[in-house]
C-alpha cells in the first residue's frame, strides 16, 4: 500500500517519508543488512528521489541505516555483540531515567503515561503488536522526558535508535510478551508511587530481559553447524 503522502510540503513531505521507512525497518518490512533500494521505495511511497534521500539521510543520522560508499543505505544490521552492549547502555539510561522521573514528574505526566498503558493493554488484548509497540516507546520516551535532563534524552535516543527493530520482534514470543506487560504494569505502579528505587530496578530488568529475548533470537536464526562430522 502506497503512503498518501504526495501532497505535502517538500520540509513535511521527507519527514513523512523518515516516518514510513522508519516504521518498515523498526517493523521488519525492510531486512537488517538488506540495500535500500530508491526505485522499489520511491514507487512504494509515491514520492520523488529527493524527498527519499532526504529521509535516508535522517535515518542514517538516527543510527537506523548504514551510508556507505558506493553501496547506498543499508538496513542496520547488529551483530551479537553489538546488541549485548548497546544494551547493556540502554538498561543504564532507561534506570537513570525512571529514577528522575519518580522525582520530577508533574501530575499530568503521570496520569498520560499511565492513560497510555492502558492503551497498551487494549493493543495486547486484542493481539495488535504494533499499536502496542508504537504505545509502548511512547511510554518509554515518556519517561525518559520526565526526568527532564536534555543530555541523558538526546542519549538515550541515540542508543535506542539501534534497537527499536530488534525490540519490536522481541514481543512475538507470546509468553515473553505477556511478561513485558507485567513488567510495564509494574513501571507504571511505582511512578505513580514515586518511588524511584523501584522504577529504576524495574526498568533495568525489562530491558535485559529483552536483551536475554533478542540474543535468543538472533542466536535461532543463526546457520546450525553439520552434525556427524559432514563436510
Amino acid at each position: 500500500m502506497s503512503a498518501n503522502i504526495v501532497s505535502l510540503p517538500g520540509q513535511v513531505l521527507h519527514q513523512q517519508v523518515a516516518h514510513r521507512l522508519r516504521q518498515m525497518l523498526v517493523e521488519g518490512q525492510i531486512a537488517p543488512g538488506a540495500k535500500l533500494n530508491e526505485r522499489e521505495l520511491c514507487e512504494r511511497l509515491n514520492v520523488s528521489r529527493t524527498p527519499l534521500r532526504e529521509a535516508i539521510r535522517m535515518l542514517g543520522a538516527e543510527g537506523l541505516v548504514d551510508l556507505l560508499p558506493n553501496r547506498g543505505a543499508v538496513a542496520l544490521q547488529l551483530s551479537e555483540a553489538d546488541v549485548t552492549h548497546t544494551f547493556e547502555v540502554l538498561a543504564a539510561l532507561e534506570g537513570m531515567s525512571g529514577e528522575l522521573a519518580a522525582q520530577r514528574a508533574t501530575a499530568d505526566e503521570v496520569r498520560e503515561i499511565t492513560a497510555l498503558h492502558y492503551e497498551m493493554l487494549a493493543c495486547h488484548a486484542r493481539g495488535d503488536l504494533s499499536g502496542y509497540y508504537a504505545l509502548n516507546s511512547r511510554i518509554h520516551t515518556a519517561i525518559n522526558r520526565a526526568a527532564r535532563n536534555p543530555v541523558l534524552s538526546r542519549t538515550y535516543d541515540t542508543v535506542n535508535a539501534r534497537l527499536q527493530a530488534l525490540r519490536f520482534r522481541s514481543n512475538q514470543d507470546g509468553e515473553k510478551w505477556r511478561n513485558a506487560v507485567k513488567e510495564h504494569t509494574r513501571m507504571v505502579e511505582a511512578l505513580a508511587a514515586r518511588d524511584a528505587a523501584a522504577l529504576r530496578e524495574v526498568l533495568i530488568e525489562h530491558l535485559l530481559h529483552k536483551r536475554d529475548v533478542v540474543l535468543e533470537q538472533l542466536r535461532g536464526a543463526q546457520p546450525q553447524p553439520l552434525q556427524g562430522g559432514a563436510r
